[in-house]
């Protein structure tokens, strides 16, 4: 594994790889979710670059090492499909070569991003196409603003405090407690008004709803969601049916985090799917 990080248009993002950078090696590129951090791939990457590939995980904007920007509007999924693209292209990443895997968070950007015409494939773990109706979005980019008020308000310990308990991750209390612990070290690293920010500018009722262009998603996309996560699993279900080239993996005693309650079914998945849909040079 090595770390470093790129500046590309005129942020800082922190970036780690794993496996061989030869121009000619496939390429799996991994965006995580809220609170998290590149190094939540750090077991399945060392995986996945076993199996042959290049891959590369980023620090999106107020997370891990990457910057956070004053302004909400920086955070947005316009710039972050931009900061991701210039990034891959630093790193000597072809274009046509890559999948992108996202997982929540990093899964919608990485469904936004799909649309650059940029990657070869898409791999969408926990994802969605945002929602779709005015109202309840509004009614979501209230509640992710209060939300961002009380991270800067009562600091980031407290706030995972509480994120940690959201009925969403209930499923992961079944965990070992190492798991756990490494997990909650990776939230604890982030600051207060990058997690703030990150809500406000790319949180959900943030950014546009890409349920009308699903069915011009041209690339072969693999969607997974875990059996226990009900809310995520009809999501997932919608899209597989609206995108031509997909595949659908519903994974059993798993629920938002597959990669974490079920990691070597999720592993297998992934390098499975990348092998079956590597693009040849």
């Amino acid at each position: 594994m090595a770390g470093k990080s790129v500046i590309v248009n005129g942020v800082k993002l922190g970036v780690e790889q794993w496996g061989d950078d030869a121009p000619e090696r496939p390429t799996l590129v991994l965006l995580h979710g809220f609170t998290g951090s590149a190094l939540t791939w750090a077991g399945h990457a060392e995986r996945f670059a076993a199996a042959g590939m290049r891959v590369i995980a980023l620090d999106m904007l107020g997370h891990g090492r990457s910057a956070a920007p004053l302004k909400p509007e920086r955070y947005g999924i316009e710039h972050c499909r931009e900061d991701i693209l210039a990034a891959l292209r630093q790193l000597r990443v072809p274009a046509g070569r890559a999948m992108l895997l996202g997982y929540s968070m990093g899964g919608r950007i990485a469904l936004f991003a799909a649309f650059s015409g940029f990657f070869g494939g898409l791999i969408l773990e926990s994802a969605s196409p945002g929602i779709a109706d005015e109202a309840e979005r509004a009614a979501r980019r209230a509640g992710d603003a209060a939300l961002a008020e009380r991270i800067e308000r009562d600091g980031v310990p407290a706030f995972v405090d509480y994120w940690e308990n959201q009925p969403l991750f209930a499923t992961q209390r079944a965990l070992p407690d190492a798991v756990q612990s490494a997990v909650r070290a990776q939230r604890l690293q982030n600051v207060a008004r990058g997690l703030a920010n990150s809500l406000r500018g790319v949180g959900t009722g943030a950014q546009p709803a890409l349920h009308d262009q699903l069915s011009r998603l041209a690339i072969p996309t693999l969607i997974i969601a875990g059996a226990f996560d009900a809310k995520y699993v009809a999501l997932a279900r919608e899209m597989a049916a609206a995108i031509p080239h997909s595949e659908l993996q519903i994974v059993p005693d798993a629920g938002h985090t597959v990669h974490l309650e079920q990691p070597q079914v999720f592993d297998t998945l992934i390098i499975q799917f990348c092998q079956r849909h590597e693009v040849k040079r």
